[in-house]
């Protein structure tokens, strides 16, 4: 088969190098993946050059990288004459307004690119503008992303005016940005004449009613848009009434995310009555509101009479038993909704049981989320039963629910004979190991379920060994939750000796289980051979030296494994020293947490020269852990080559002035790509505090350094 697409794995002008071979030796190459690979803006000139001639190309990809403003402008003189590549994947490079302009007199003329990903660029105002008014003729772009740029109200007004125009963009995400109601309002008039705008995320914009309304009042005349992300802004009641008013006629949305709003029973009751007559609407996130009983009463009486409606999220939404045992009877009627989220609201027995005893009724399958309500004994025999006569359920989180061991024992029993079932909460109960081995029974033949959460049960060391020989036989399980069950070493063994040979298990979370370095070694030997868990929670389990050193040596032949935590641990120089030599060697880990153990600086300038090296680590969590300035230092050095790591966090690590100052010249001269830095409780100056969060402003990076909780230097005598 030819190859179309190449993925490059080496850094900097190895990468660069490998990219222009490939561009001129593969005849049918399409997508060119580059994302992460230290490409500056000379390197982005080259390719630059390479793409006016090249004529096979579709998609590149320089995410995570710096190519600067220099860099955005090469590839903008390249698409002036390329004729093939449809999408260009840019965002986390830092090209600022002038290489949005660049990119923007670019697509003037360009006919091909129907994709443009520029998030979190610091674009601003200017930039904004700037791609308005290629919007305005532009006629193949279909998908632009803009989030987190800071654009405010008027780049969304700019953007908002060319929408009156443009007639190809279909997605649009301005996420993050600020633009608040005036934005809102803008792009609330364009969607009055806009016809080809389907995807709109207005994610965290600091919208309130008034924007609200504007997009509401839109919404009564547009026959396009069918997905609007209005998640986490300030919509009140008078905002939510304005889109239901709107639902009552718009017959274009299929999805309205509103999850942290202030929507309260008011608000909700306007969105049931909408959803009586509208027939177009399938998913609604109501998700952290205020909406009570009397908005679930609603909910509940509209979904007698809807029939579109599959996802319903009222999470954290302060219903009581009254609300739940309303839409427990409307689920008796309802035909079509199959994701019901309630978990963490006001309910107990009586609202736990209708909705339990509604899933005997219904023939739908549902997802059901009780997390936080106390579950009493003969609900557990009551859901069993309904497992038993009607195999609906597929999502159930009875997590912190108050079920003792006869209770796993009872929905054990009833899922020897389920089908549907795929994931089960039953975190923070009472379980035991009797529960444990009940469930451990059930999985050497059940072969639906994927997800078991099982925190903090108390399960022991003879639950874990139940478990983990279930998972030597199991073939469907890929995520197990066993925070705080006092496993211990044996436990752990258990487990390792279960992922020599367990074929499916991707997550494993065993956090404060006192596993200690015996433990920690049954498990690394196990990574030397497994090639398929991606995450290893081992967080809090009196881990030293030898245990890290154990496990450093699974990571150096270990190829999948992407996510590893090992904070609270009691791991010093010589175990930060082994896992960095691990990371010189290893492609696959992307994010390791060492905060809170005692690395020190050794251990820190360790992890630099690894740093140096390494190609594949994102966010690097080592507060915490002494390393002091030299150790700061360090790691400031490594960030001068390294273009990977996006996240670092250094709290409480005493680095002092001349450690954050030697971050500060970094950040500002050499590194690109660091996108959020953590240096809380450090003993750093006012005056270096006062830089960081300068240099924070102008770069639109996420620098934390709060004064008011930091270890403030004495004052001069």
């Amino acid at each position: 088969m030819p190859v179309t697409s190449f993925k490059i794995r080496i850094k900097g002008f190895e990468a660069l190098a490998k990219a222009l071979k490939a561009l001129k030796t593969i005849p049918d190459l399409a997508t060119l993946d580059l994302s992460s690979c230290k490409i500056g803006n000379n390197a982005a000139q080259a390719l630059g050059e390479v793409l006016k001639t090249n004529s096979t190309l579709a998609t590149l990809d320089l995410s995570f990288n710096s190519i600067g403003e220099n860099g955005a402008q090469a590839l903008g003189e390249a698409l002036k004459t390329n004729s093939t590549l449809a999408a260009l994947h840019l965002s986390f490079n830092s090209i600022r307004e002038n290489g949005a302009q660049a990119l923007g007199e670019a697509l003037k003329t360009n006919s091909t690119l129907a994709t443009l990903d520029l998030g979190s660029n610091s674009i601003g105002e200017n930039g904004a503008q700037a791609l308005g008014e290629v919007l305005k003729t532009n006629s193949t772009l279909a998908t632009l992303h803009l989030f987190f740029n800071s654009i405010g109200n008027n780049g969304a007004q700019a953007l908002g005016e060319a929408l009156k125009i443009n007639s190809t963009l279909v997605t649009l995400d301005l996420s993050s940005n600020s633009i608040g109601d005036i934005g809102a309002q803008a792009l609330g008039e364009a969607l009055k004449t806009n016809s080809t705008l389907a995807t709109l995320h207005l994610f965290n914009n600091s919208i309130g009613d008034n924007g609200t309304q504007a997009l509401g009042e839109a919404l009564k005349i547009n026959s396009t848009l069918a997905t609007l992300d209005l998640n986490m802004n300030s919509i009140g009641d008078n905002g939510a009434e304005a889109l239901g008013e709107a639902l009552e006629t718009n017959s274009a949305l299929i999805a309205l995310l509103l999850n942290s709003n202030l929507i309260g029973d008011n608000g909700a009751q306007a969105l049931a009555w909408a959803l009586e007559t509208n027939w177009t609407l399938t998913t609604l996130n109501l998700d952290t509101n205020i909406i009570g009983n009397d908005g679930a009463f609603a909910l509940a009486d509209a979904l007698r009479n809807n029939w579109t409606l599959t996802t319903l999220c009222l999470a954290e939404s302060s219903i009581g038993d009254d609300g739940a045992e309303a839409l427990a009877e409307a689920l008796k009627e309802n035909s079509t909704l199959t994701i019901l989220d309630l978990a963490d609201n006001h309910f107990r027995f009586e609202g736990i049981l209708a909705l339990i005893m509604s899933c005997r009724i219904n023939s739908t399958p549902i997802s059901l989320e009780l997390a936080s309500h106390e579950v009493e004994h003969r609900i557990i025999l009551a859901l069993s039963e309904a497992f038993e006569t009607a195999s609906i359920l597929t999502t159930l989180n009875l997590n912190k629910s108050s079920i003792k061991e006869e209770g796993a024992q009872a929905l054990a029993e009833a899922l020897r004979t389920n089908s549907t079932l795929t994931t089960l909460n039953l975190g923070s109960n009472k379980i035991k190991c009797n529960g444990a081995h009940a469930l451990s029974e059930i999985l050497k033949t059940n072969s639906t379920l994927t997800t078991l959460i099982l925190d903090h049960n108390s399960i022991g060391h003879n639950g874990a060994e139940a478990l983990g020989e279930a998972l030597k036989t199991n073939s469907t399980l890929t995520t197990l939750e066993l925070w705080s069950n006092s496993i211990g070493v044996n436990g752990a063994q258990a487990f390792g000796k279960a992922l020599k040979t367990n074929s499916t298990l991707t997550s494993l979370y065993l956090q404060n289980n006192s596993i200690g370095d015996d433990g920690a070694q049954a498990l690394a030997e196990a990574l030397k051979t497994n090639i398929v868990l991606t995450t290893l929670d081992l967080w809090g389990n009196s881990i030293g030296d030898r245990g890290a050193q154990e496990l450093s040596e699974g990571l150096k032949t270990n190829s999948t494994l992407a996510t590893l935590y090992l904070q609270s641990n009691s791991i010093g120089p010589d175990g930060g020293q082994a896992l960095s030599e691990a990371l010189k060697s290893n492609s696959a880990l992307i994010i390791l947490h060492l905060w809170k153990n005692s690395i020190g600086s050794n251990g820190a300038q360790a992890l630099a020269e690894a740093l140096k090296v390494n190609s594949t680590l994102a966010t690097l969590n080592v507060a915490g852990n002494l390393i002091g300035s030299d150790g700061a230092c360090a790691l400031s050095e490594a960030l001068w080559t390294n273009s990977n790591l996006t996240t670092l966090n250094l709290d409480s690590n005493r680095i002092g002035d001349n450690g954050a100052q030697s971050l500060c010249k970094t950040l500002v001269e050499e590194n690109f790509t660091l996108i959020t830095l953590t240096l809380e409780k450090n003993l750093i100056g006012d005056n270096t505090t006062q830089t960081l969060k300068h240099i924070s402003r102008v770069t639109k990076r996420n620098i934390l350094c709060d004064n008011q909780i930091r270890l403030k230097e004495p004052a001069a005598k």
